[in-house]
């Protein structure tokens, strides 16, 4: 063990996130007690901090001095690909477990506001860093974590066996949590969720917090903070933006194009038209979380060309509607073809416009309501109800 590195990187880390303000003092000590490199392999992807892209793998065992370098920075390092299947260098397909980014990391248990004598439930365990700054926080035997990943879990564990922290890791299903003699007073998602299961509410007490990434099918994603009420609802704001992996249950099945078309002549029985609203407009992260909360049931892929220009390709998960927007640079048009049962360009030009006309708000003008009939998204106060969402 390098003990001048892991000093020279927990320093310079540390006051990296304190110049940003998204450490609080009273989480130092867990951050020096827990550093970050005792909980990642010898390979890592670096990712970046305002994006979902990584860099190919930094393997301690050949470049130690950029592996440190890599741990002790404010970005998210992806640690496994594919379920284990991707072993290359490159980077692999989907991305399946890593340690989340430090300023989300501290941002979240700020959000979390977790105390001693909390009961805890963490879902996704992975490296088990933040496993380890909540059992240095309230205590090992007040922190239950589940990963559901076997090998994952057991990389984990191992992780924190190294620094003797202990805490109750169970290998399942998170969506369903994991009961106890009594509730949780916190649970904590370091992963992404579409619905907020259930069973998490349940098991939180009243007055309690479920503090989640959340996000609809077609993209945006935010962190929720829910606390649960008397009659068992819990409801909350989204704090800030965020970009996790998705939790492996809820991932969507996204049918591949050739489904959609059918190998019909272009334009392949789709209705052409014109728009004035460029597909580049409706790209950003939080017009992605309205389209996505009102235009539920669809998702988007892009065909890019070399002059610049590119298709958005905007398809329902059912196979039975889909959409293109041709982009084109410096136009003031663009052509739109629409087929199926619904008109989903259509459906995305009213939510942009529905977003406009009160302003634009951010993720922090937007909450959640989580019942056991469903979920709510709503604007501003929960009477303004943006759109009624099923648990799936």
């Amino acid at each position: 063990m390098d003990t001048s590195k892991r000093e020279a990187g927990l320093k310079r880390l540390a006051s990296a996130l304190l110049e940003k303000g998204t450490i609080e003092s009273d989480w130092l000590p867990a951050f020096n007690a827990v550093p970050r490199d005792v909980f990642l392999p010898a390979r890592v992807w670096p990712g970046i901090a305002d994006g979902t892209k990584q860099a190919a793998v930094v393997d301690r065992t050949k470049d130690p001095e950029r592996w440190f370098e890599a741990v002790y920075s404010d970005i998210p390092l992806t640690t496994q690909w594919d379920e284990g299947r991707h072993t290359g260098d490159d980077v692999g397909t989907t991305p399946t477990s890593s340690n989340s980014l430090p300023t989300m990391v501290f941002t979240m248990l700020k959000d979390l506001d977790v105390q001693l004598g909390h009961q805890v439930l963490e879902i996704g365990t992975g490296t088990g860093w933040n496993a380890g700054l909540l059992a240095h926080r309230v205590g090992g035997n007040s922190v239950t974590t589940i990963e559901y990943d076997p090998d994952v879990a057991q990389d984990g564990a191992a992780n924190l066996l190294t620094l003797g922290i202990r805490p109750t890791l169970v290998v399942g299903d998170g969506r369903r949590g994991h009961p106890r003699p009594r509730p949780y007073d916190r649970v904590i998602a370091t992963c992404s969720v579409g619905s907020v299961p259930h069973d998490w509410v349940e098991q939180t007490r009243t007055g309690g917090v479920i503090v989640a990434p959340w996000g609809p099918t077609y993209g945006g994603e935010a962190i929720v903070r829910l606390t649960v009420q008397e009659n068992g609802v819990a409801e909350g704001r989204f704090t800030r933006s965020s970009a996790f992996m998705r939790l492996r249950q809820q991932r969507p099945d996204r049918p591949p194009h050739h489904l959609y078309l059918r190998g019909e002549p272009w334009p392949a029985g789709g209705e052409t038209s014109k728009t004035s609203l460029s597909p580049a407009k409706v790209g950003g992260w939080i017009e992605q979380f309205v389209v996505g909360v009102m235009v539920p049931g669809a998702f988007w892929r892009t065909e890019r060309y070399q002059d610049g220009s590119y298709t958005l390709w905007v398809y329902s998960l059912d196979t039975k509607s889909w959409a293109s927007a041709d982009y084109e640079p410096d136009a003031n048009e663009f052509e739109i073809v629409q087929a199926g049962g619904r008109r989903l360009w259509d459906e995305i030009e009213s939510a942009f416009h529905w977003w406009q006309e009160r302003n634009r708000p951010g993720f922090e003008r937007f909450g959640l309501t989580v019942s056991e009939a469903g979920q709510m998204v709503w604007l501003d106060t929960p009477s303004r109800v943006v759109a009624s969402i099923p648990h799936h």
